[in-house]
């Protein structure tokens, strides 16, 4: 979840996605939408949703959320070209199978606090994400790039 930058830019948001939209009703100092990434079609709907709860409960809860977010810089646009030296310093999101797990039993006992992920469910879904052996996953693609194919055919299903 996150509140997407750029929205405040003192127009009326409906009003730009909907010329049909009667004039300017919103307060456009504020922002005006929420931005949910959702996974792809293949996650279990279930736990995709239990865990966007617990995730969006945890940020209403936490105690520091407003130094968080001046850490991470959710009041500028990291975008432009006089804020690129701030980039680097965001945590980035992990980029395998193996480094997904790695961050979830990190951050277990966020899913497990209120009894929503059972410690047996994080264990079975970190135990997943690490059969699929992918650490080397980027630097094997960029080395191959056939390996792309070799993925989207092992892995993509359509219909």
């Amino acid at each position: 979840m996150r509140v997407p930058l750029g929205w405040t830019a003192g127009a009326d948001m409906c009003r730009q996605v909907n010329p049909l939209e009667a004039g300017n009703r919103v307060d456009t100092s504020r922002k005006q939408t929420v931005e949910i990434r959702s996974a792809d079609g293949s996650a279990d709907v279930y736990q995709l949703l239990a865990g966007i709860t617990v995730a969006c409960r945890y940020g209403l809860e936490m105690e520091d959320a407003l130094a968080l977010a001046r850490r991470t810089y959710v009041d500028i646009n990291i975008h432009l070209a006089a804020n690129r030296d701030k980039v680097d310093v965001l945590e980035h999101l992990p980029d395998s199978c193996a480094a997904s797990a790695e961050r979830l039993q990190q951050q277990r006992a966020v899913y497990e606090q209120y009894g929503i992920f059972s410690p047996a469910m994080i264990d079975g879904i970190i135990n997943r994400l690490q059969s699929y052996r992918d650490e080397n996953l980027r630097e094997e693609v960029t080395a191959d790039p056939s390996k792309m194919t070799e993925l989207i055919t092992a892995y993509f299903h359509c219909g």
